[in-house]
């Protein structure tokens, strides 16, 4: 029986490229999308994926999109927590309602999927949970503080329930990407990516493959002995 993984914000980015690739390798596959409904569309028809219209930042509307995924499949084997956004702003500038949306989308949504999707996990005693968090987690970031802590939550979740839900046979492990070529990181001019470029010792910007590739041996049998466990694909940008 094929496993089936549940992406959050699976319709563009590294997620978009996550669904291509675990539909190419045979897994069930659902995703979520909420603003770009059109792109979410393209991919489910391509890869044959189950899309599902979900608020991550709606606790209800979390539980109904893993409850659908199971309700077809019959299982919920790998959650990859990827929805998010970015902001930049001075942290004076930054008002309430920019600070929980940001929170409430990377962490409080992460957190509402792992609730719903666990009790199908712990039933069978097994599953694999990777949260995508970003470098600018582990280090932060200047104009970017919302952002920031957010992300440092998800490092924070990814140790804390590794722990709890161990015992379970269930692994939780967390990546922290650098700079990706992605629509997040499409604002920069052509200096500053050059720059970026210049400060990574291996002298490029990162795709949204070999970030696949790094969620790929998380969720396989191959790191069966990995959780809790934080893992940097910056090209050296951090170290």
């Amino acid at each position: 029986m094929a496993k089936t993984v549940f992406v959050s914000g699976g319709s563009r980015g590294i997620g978009a490229c996550a669904v291509r690739e675990f539909s190419k390798l045979g897994y069930n596959v659902a995703f979520t999308y909420y603003k770009s409904k059109e792109c979410a569309m393209t991919l489910k028809n391509d890869t044959g994926a189950m899309a599902i219209f979900c608020d991550i930042a709606d606790s209800k509307q979390v539980k109904a999109a893993i409850d659908t995924a199971y309700n077809k499949f019959g299982s919920i084997d790998i959650l990859i927590n990827n929805a998010g956004i970015d902001e930049f702003s001075l942290f004076t500038d930054i008002t309430d309602e920019m600070w929980q949306r940001m929170i409430n989308t990377n962490l409080s949504g992460a957190f509402y999927a792992c609730r719903s999707a666990l009790p199908y996990m712990l039933s069978k005693k097994q599953g694999s949970i990777i949260n995508i968090s970003s470098m600018w987690g582990q280090v932060g970031a200047s104009c970017e503080v919302h952002y920031s802590v957010s992300k440092a939550g998800l490092i924070g979740l990814t140790k804390s329930l590794a722990k709890e839900v161990g015992p379970s046979n269930i692994r939780v492990n967390c990546i922290c990407p650098g700079v990706i070529d992605t629509d997040m990181n499409s604002c920069l001019s052509e200096d500053d990516i050059n720059q970026l470029k210049s400060d990574t010792p291996l002298g490029k910007i990162g795709t949204v493959k070999e970030v696949f590739d790094s969620i790929l041996f998380l969720a396989d049998d191959c790191s069966s002995f990995i959780t809790g466990q934080i893992l940097g694909v910056n090209g050296g940008y951090i170290i």
